[in-house]
């Protein structure tokens, strides 16, 4: 009866009524190295509870992240700034950091008269507390048995109002969970770059061992947001930071890597199981946020609300967006812009060779370096046409009849980069001083990183 009501109260609230009802509440939540693998965007990996949201909220078919890199893209959708101009260049836990943690949305909020709470996961700093949240809830580690328990707690304590509460879940990042039952490696097939063998098989069976245990933690504090009747007056934002980590997607600029799970669940607009097929990028959310509250946003935001693909007004929000990597493990300097039809990539570091430390170990890389991954070329300029390529595996960069096309997604680049004023642009961009950063001719990221 409870998910009777709630479903009832979603459905069809006029903007009118949301604006005189008190502020909403903010649930973000988020998850680590998910992609789009999951139930609501139509693969092979239950997740039941994050499906039964998609299917009262809004689901977002194409969401991309600023950056394919963990601490760089929540550090993204958190300050509605691109990693360089936020300063989160590379791991937080590796040594770096925001340029201003002022600029992270709690303190808009705060000013709004939100209480904001951190439960689990954040990845934008080595000490939690820096970041200004009222309370930041300790959790014995950040995994989903330590992390849903604490947030079910917050949600039942009868939090001050509004608030904005952060759940952040380690899962799905390697190590996976061990496949049980439900995820038998004989039935299961690989990510689109990863060829079908029984190493791979299993890799994947074990993803989606993470996926369920991630679902259940996600299922656990929705249900006790609706126990403790904050469900019709809370804005969901589940999320994750960029693609599954299996070669050739998370820290890669095709959409493997850039392409993120998008799911908005509340009142009015952010219900009725709708699926928004506009382009819309992590950076769009901060303005959302604050044009929905009725907010003024800072003047420092670079994306666009999507508020007016929401109500109908506008089939897209933008005709572009862009993305970067600088450091993971190791440095990579790359920078993508795409269109609705087009992709560019560019390398900045003149490497004709991949930078494997950039993956992280696990069968599937281990499967490709036994076939020769190590020498395996790599180049300076990709062009991809999404629509007959989407997989982002024919490059047109070198082909005449495309000049044209590369011209002017090349122009796009530089001109962001120009009024962004991207670092590349003077040379190559250097860490902070004493940050860990891996030789880029290395293998795997557990080898011993050195200080910058």
């Amino acid at each position: 009866m409870q998910r009777r009501s709630f479903l009832a109260g979603m459905a069809g609230a006029p903007a009118l009524a949301q604006r005189r009802a008190p502020r909403l509440n903010i649930l973000y939540i988020h998850s680590h190295d998910t992609g789009r693998y999951l139930q609501p965007y139509g693969h092979a990996v239950p997740a039941p509870h994050i499906q039964r949201l998609a299917e009262q909220g809004v689901l977002f078919r194409r969401a991309f992240n600023a950056a394919p890199t963990c601490s760089p893209s929540r550090a993204s959708l958190l300050t509605g700034m691109c990693p360089h101009r936020n300063g989160m260049l590379g791991l937080a836990h590796r040594g770096f950091r925001l340029n201003d943690y002022n600029q992270h949305i709690v303190h808009t909020l705060r000013q709004a008269g939100y209480y904001s709470a951190l439960v689990g996961l954040q990845h934008i700093a080595k000490d939690p507390e820096v970041i200004g949240y009222d309370r930041v809830v300790r959790c014995g580690n950040n995994h989903v048995e330590q992390v849903a328990p604490r947030a079910v707690e917050f949600l039942n304590s009868r939090p001050k109002q509004p608030f904005w509460l952060t759940v952040g879940f380690f899962e799905t990042h390697r190590e996976y969970r061990q496949p049980g039952p439900a995820e038998d490696p004989r039935f299961t097939i690989p990510p689109h770059p990863i060829p079908d063998t029984p190493q791979a098989r299993y890799d994947m069976a074990a993803f989606k061992a993470s996926a369920r245990v991630l679902d259940e933690g996600v299922g656990a504090v929705l249900a006790a947001l609706e126990a403790s009747g904050l469900a019709g007056n809370t804005l969901v934002i589940s999320t994750t930071d960029h693609g599954i980590a299996f070669p050739d997607m998370k820290c890669n600029l095709t959409d493997f890597g850039m392409g993120v799970s998008l799911i908005l669940r509340g009142p009015g607009e952010f219900s009725g199981g709708k699926v928004c097929d506009a382009m819309v990028s992590h950076l769009d959310l901060f303005p959302t946020l604050c044009d929905l509250l009725e907010i003024e946003r800072p003047g420092r935001l670079e994306g666009t609300s999507l508020l007016p693909a929401l109500r109908g007004e506008k089939k897209e929000t933008r005709e572009e967006l862009f993305a970067e990597v600088n450091y993971h493990a190791a440095y990579e300097p790359m920078r993508a812009v795409r269109t609705q039809r087009w992709k560019y990539i560019k390398r900045f570091d003149g490497r004709t060779l991949p930078v494997l430390p950039n993956c992280d170990d696990g069968p599937s890389k281990s499967l490709w370096l036994e076939y020769g991954w190590r020498n395996r070329p790599v180049v300076t300029e990709q062009l991809f046409d999404l629509i007959f390529d989407p997989n982002e595996r024919r490059n047109l960069a070198a082909e005449a009849s495309y000049h044209a096309v590369l011209e002017e997604m090349r122009g796009r680049m530089s001109r962001w980069m120009r009024d962004t004023e991207g670092p590349l642009l003077h040379g190559p961009v250097k860490a902070p001083a004493g940050a860990l950063v891996n030789d880029p001719d290395g293998v795997s990221p557990k080898e011993p990183p050195k200080p910058a």
